[in-house]
């Protein structure tokens, strides 16, 4: 493949190099297809084989027990603000409680108060966003009579993240946007009642929406409800209701490929992803009075490291002169500006390194003048 920049886009993301060489090679045609993957009928055997790999893939991977179903869906993580509440919140008797660390966070209440009672349980705005609850915080912080609650486990906005599964009441489903850290590391699944997460940072191209969901909250989704909108619809028939995205499961596929056979699984794929991001948070730390880092170090993401320098000039100045050497969509989220350097699943280690390398010299240089 020609040179290709250092991309730290906070999505969609960066994909295995492994991968986009796989998808060359069968574009245009799939051996013993004789078509496109772009092409292929969804009803037909190819498509069949990749879809149950897929799903094979994705519950060796995250251990996913038998009384979850692994649903793909398509309108993103923000199809899934409506959709959980319209299921499971839709003529409920109580609430959903909702934990509210960040931007996305935010828009998943205000759809979900258009379906019913939403109460914030807890919520990070008054600091600005800058760490997620403590353990005991959220145990005492959630109704134990909740119809669910909402998390989001990690904030691409504002580079908070969950370091590991949220911990509430008995009996109160916990319902989390995993969309930015799906797959980055292991997760207690059997502590979720229903997660989901756009493929785009860490699975694939977008287009594809991933919802695991627990038998028993089955149970709870009204009569009535459109079609494509109502979970059991993608139950009953395997996720193949309508047209799914057919090129974007065929390339989540050959990244879990990639996760399980190149990688080793996700423990080695969390050991990775904790190895960059101390990289960037001790440069950050090494100059506390140059780089601000936006997250405190508990709450701190190993997906989208978000900081600052002393000025908005020099904001800028660094993401041109990064750019200028081949390390891009390094700026800040508009709503937050600064710097943001999102290290997805695929970001090389020798992506990471380059970046810290570059914020040494740069410190060095501003600080010398």
């Amino acid at each position: 493949m020609p040179d290709r920049v250092v991309n730290f886009a906070a999505g969609p993301g960066i994909l295995p190099l492994a991968v986009l060489e796989q998808v060359r090679r069968d574009l245009p045609t799939l051996s013993d297809v004789g078509a496109s993957a772009l092409e292929v009928s969804h009803r037909g055997a190819w498509f069949t084989s990749v879809i149950e790999e897929a799903e094979a893939n994705l519950r060796s991977l995250l251990a996913i027990p038998d009384r979850f179903h692994v649903l793909f869906c398509q309108g993103g993580a923000s199809m899934q603000f409506s959709m959980v509440p319209m299921n499971l919140l839709r003529g409920a008797q109580t609430a959903a409680d909702h934990i509210v660390t960040g931007s996305w966070g935010a828009k998943a209440v205000a759809e979900a108060r258009k379906e019913g009672g939403v109460r914030i349980a807890w919520t990070g705005a008054e600091d600005r966003f800058v760490r997620v609850p403590e353990p005991q915080e959220l145990l005492e912080a959630v109704a134990p009579s909740a119809a669910y609650v909402h998390v989001t486990m990690n904030e691409t906005i504002q580079g908070v993240e969950f370091p590991g599964t949220p911990i509430v009441p008995d009996d109160v489903p916990v319902v989390a946007d995993a969309s930015s850290d799906f797959l980055s590391r292991p997760i207690e699944i059997d502590r979720f009642g229903l997660l989901y997460a756009g493929a785009q940072k860490n699975a694939g191209p977008a287009g594809v929406t991933f919802v695991i969901v627990r038998d028993d909250l089955l149970e709870r989704i009204p009569d009535g409800l459109p079609s494509t909108l109502d979970y059991r619809t993608y139950v009953e028939h395997r996720s193949l209701f309508n047209t799914p995205p057919v090129f974007a499961i065929y390339v989540l596929m050959l990244v879990t490929r990639w996760l399980r056979d190149d990688v080793g699984g996700l423990a080695e794929m969390a050991a990775r992803n904790r190895e960059k991001a101390a990289m960037l948070y001790d440069v950050i730390d090494a100059a506390p009075g140059f780089y601000r880092g936006h997250a405190e170090p508990g709450s701190r993401s190993l997906m989208n490291v978000t900081f600052r320098l002393p000025s908005e000039d020099l904001d800028a100045a660094f993401v041109a002169e990064a750019a200028e050497r081949g390390m891009v969509e390094l700026r800040g989220h508009r709503s937050v500006g600064g710097v943001r350097a999102s290290i997805y699943n695929a970001m090389p280690l020798e992506g990471v390194r380059a970046l810290a390398a570059f914020m040494d010299e740069f410190r060095d240089r501003a600080t010398a003048r």
